[in-house]
């Protein structure tokens, strides 16, 4: 799987779905990656040895519900804190279908955008 990296401009293969299986039931939905759409993913750039490191994919369930799953060092939005501590960590956060839309155009992804929101996309 291909993302690119919006910060540098750079292509790279960082898959943070690769060999993990993310499940969690949210207010009685069940949201799963083995049978969730990958529909895009995006990576900082940043190694993994990077405090800053950010990784992110977007999926859409069969039943077309969206969902982030996302994962980072100490110093990113998935960061925990465990008492004076931070360390690295992850989330499945349910989206709605607008914030799923907003998240592709600020990864930049537009063909994806294309072909999930064509109807919603005019021309300027």
């Amino acid at each position: 799987m291909e993302s690119m990296n919006t910060r540098q401009g750079k292509t790279s293969t960082k898959d943070i779905t690769k060999n993990r299986h993310n499940e969690k039931i949210i207010a009685g939905k069940r949201y799963d990656t083995e049978t969730a759409t990958l529909v895009a993913s995006n990576w900082n750039g940043l190694p993994d040895q990077d405090f800053r490191n950010q990784s992110e994919s977007l999926f859409l369930t069969k039943a077309g519900s969206w969902f982030l799953v996302g994962e980072g060092g100490a110093l990113s939005k998935y960061a925990i804190c465990i008492g004076n501590s931070a360390h690295g960590g992850e989330k499945l956060i349910p989206l709605s279908r607008s914030e799923a839309f907003e998240l592709l155009q600020s990864w930049g992804k537009s063909k994806a955008a294309e072909e999930h929101f064509g109807n919603e996309i005019v021309d300027a």
